[in-house]
């Protein structure tokens, strides 16, 4: 096995709704949100973590690919290449890794170390001067609650932190590649899953639709090649 090249994809990852991704913080704050957005530590802006690109690409690939049954919903690994072996499952295994477990480690020799690597996205400096010019904060607190079907009243009402709309960041990830292979259209694949999909919590309910302007791949842009990507079958 031999490291052949480190190609860069870099694109601007645009909300077009508001974004979710969850802080973890338990502590409660007067005034504060239930449940407040991951923020950087040292300015205390809102940021979309790397790993939560790569679990919900990886995540899609695997449905899109009908790897989720293989794997009984756990992420597909190396051990389920028994139940489910074919090029593009060890493709994805190429890409994303997986957990050593069972008599694999052959497979984890043959198919080697993890080649993509997602970076943290800080949001863009241009988007957040033209902001600040504007008196915009980068988040908004989105009220929420369910309404009793007998009543008709709302109950539960919670405050969930988003990242507004329209908000922009660097998005940047890195590729490895080893012996010439072409890994590429497989991770294309996957952010064009993402585009048609939603990014972070809630879905369902609207939070997280995104897009991404001015893909390149090593300074080459790759925005056409990649908004015609169809990522099943016409007609299926």
């Amino acid at each position: 096995m031999q490291l052949t090249q480190i190609r860069q994809l870099t694109a601007t990852l645009v909300l077009r709704t508001g974004l979710h991704i969850g802080a973890g913080d338990g502590e409660m704050r007067i005034g504060g949100t239930d449940n407040p957005v991951v923020r950087n530590a040292l300015d205390g802006q809102p940021y979309i973590p790397g790993s939560s690109i790569k679990g919900k690409i990886r995540s899609l690939l695997e449905w899109q690919l009908g790897l989720v049954s293989p794997a009984n919903g756990h992420p597909f690994s190396f051990q389920h290449l028994a139940r489910a072996d074919r090029p593009e499952a060890r493709d994805l295994l190429r890409l994303f890794g997986g957990a050593p477990g069972g008599h694999v480690d052959n497979l984890v020799s043959e198919i080697g170390p993890t080649r993509a690597a997602f970076w943290d996205c800080a949001l863009n400096a241009a988007w957040l001067d033209r902001a600040r010019a504007r008196n915009l904060l980068s988040t908004e607190a989105k009220s929420e609650n369910s309404i009793n079907r007998i009543a008709g009243v709302a109950e539960n009402p919670r405050f969930t932190e988003r990242v507004i709309a329209g908000a922009e960041f660097d998005f940047r990830l890195s590729l490895k590649v080893i012996d010439g292979e072409n890994l590429l259209p497989l991770l294309l694949r996957g952010l064009r899953l993402l585009v048609l999909d939603s990014l972070g919590g809630s879905g369902s309910r609207g939070y997280g639709k995104v897009a991404l302007a001015g893909l390149a791949v090593d300074g080459h842009s790759m925005q056409a090649e990649f908004d015609a990507i169809q990522p099943f079958p016409q007609g299926a």
